[in-house]
């Protein structure tokens, strides 16, 4: 057996252990590339309208409203949004697991809307994207897993590919639309595969930082030359200090608010323990997660506490290894480089989601072809009878 035969075996077989969950992850992904657009269509409570030279109420304020739509849960944190944007107040917790956000009008505190991810669309779609729509324990390790088998079908169906000369390399680069649909259906596999290797590769490698310890360790490694992924370890507030505030993070928003420029989005998180910090950011480009300063704020004495790793600090001073890392998210979905990155990561996902059904086509082909009978020859003294 060639070494290209034993290729084109491990890729059959590994096309039939990950097929089914290459499908689910490539199709919830291209619903979830544009779930910002379609959510701000068909949730109208996400938008309020700005008012000129008004301020939003403060998140202690809008924090007692929406306790008491939520009453048996504390909140954890406040996003201000962004311009023209409601205010929202957020509970979650893992166990139970819970997540429930409470949206307001953010200069009367008017609730616009009660949401619960456990009736939410993009949630039912983001489990299968994550989970496969297994409990979590089960299905981030095989979603984990499949995603590292399609890196190696990629690579190996490249080293399939590859044409022996030139003559060859005309015909893998196009698809002959006027050929029989298995010829077709072959060209489909092939060609598009072909052409969407790269961004292939880079939406499997930056799911791979999720999906891995061991991977998200190395590429940290690599790229922010030899430094090692610091554990997450928020700082904690000097409890010897006397406590100088009743409502801390109202201190904080009014600090970042005034230096926020018009559009930031700014999250407050709520502090519990006489020992927390308050954990706060300025988003500089609301629809997206990299560029923001991430805060944590002794509740005592306001004063910016010292973090470790790629989600801490200001982005401007950030490494190029922490850089990547806040980048990651945006990548994956194509928001780094706004709506034409979505829509490239959206054909991408579906071409990744038509590779299983086609490459299964082409096997059973293979399987049940046709011989085609060769016609009978009569001897010519028995024609004559």
């Amino acid at each position: 057996m060639t070494v290209k035969k034993l290729i084109g075996k491990v890729h059959l077989w590994l096309g039939f252990i990950s097929g089914l969950g290459v499908f689910i992850i490539a199709v919830t992904g291209c619903i979830l590339a544009f779930q910002q657009e379609i959510e701000s269509i068909t949730k109208p409570y996400l938008h309020t309208p700005s008012r000129q030279g008004e301020k939003p109420l403060p998140p202690s304020v809008l924090k007692a409203i929406a306790m008491k739509e939520v009453t048996d849960k504390q909140p954890n944190g406040i996003n201000y949004p962004g311009a023209d944007k409601s205010v929202s107040v957020m509970f979650y917790g893992a166990e139970p697991d819970y997540y429930y956000q409470v949206f307001m009008d953010p200069y009367t505190g008017k609730v616009i809307n009660v949401w619960s991810e456990e009736s939410d669309f993009f949630h039912f779609i983001l489990h299968g994207h994550y989970y496969l729509w297994l409990p979590p324990k089960i299905g981030q390790p095989v979603t984990a897993s499949v995603t590292l088998i399609f890196v190696v079908m990629l690579i190996s169906g490249l080293v399939l590919w590859w044409p022996k000369n030139k003559a060859a390399a005309r015909q893998r680069f196009t698809i002959k639309w006027d050929a029989k649909w298995r010829r077709k259906n072959y060209d489909l596999h092939n060609v598009l595969g072909f052409y969407i290797l790269a961004i292939g590769l880079l939406l499997a490698t930056t799911g791979l930082v999720w999906g891995f310890e061991w991977f998200s360790k190395s590429l940290y490694y690599t790229t922010s030359g030899g430094k090692e992924l610091p554990p997450y370890a928020p700082p904690l507030s000097d409890t010897t200090k006397l406590a100088r505030y009743t409502a801390p993070e109202d201190q904080v928003w009014e600090k970042l608010y005034n230096k926020a420029p018009q559009g930031a989005a700014i999250n407050i998180g709520y502090v519990s323990g006489k020992s927390d910090a308050i954990a706060a950011s300025v988003n500089y480009r609301p629809g997206t997660y990299y560029k923001m300063d991430n805060y944590y704020f002794d509740r005592n004495t306001l004063a910016i506490l010292p973090a470790e790793g790629p989600y801490t600090g200001e982005y401007a001073k950030a490494s190029f290894g922490n850089k990547l890392r806040q980048m990651n998210y945006d990548i994956h979905v194509g928001a780094i480089i706004g709506l034409p990155g979505k829509i490239i990561v959206f054909m991408a996902s579906l071409i990744c989601a038509s590779l299983p059904v086609t490459g299964i086509y082409i096997w059973w082909g293979r399987r049940h072809k046709k011989v085609k009978k060769s016609p009978v020859s009569v001897p010519a003294a028995r024609a004559t009878v």
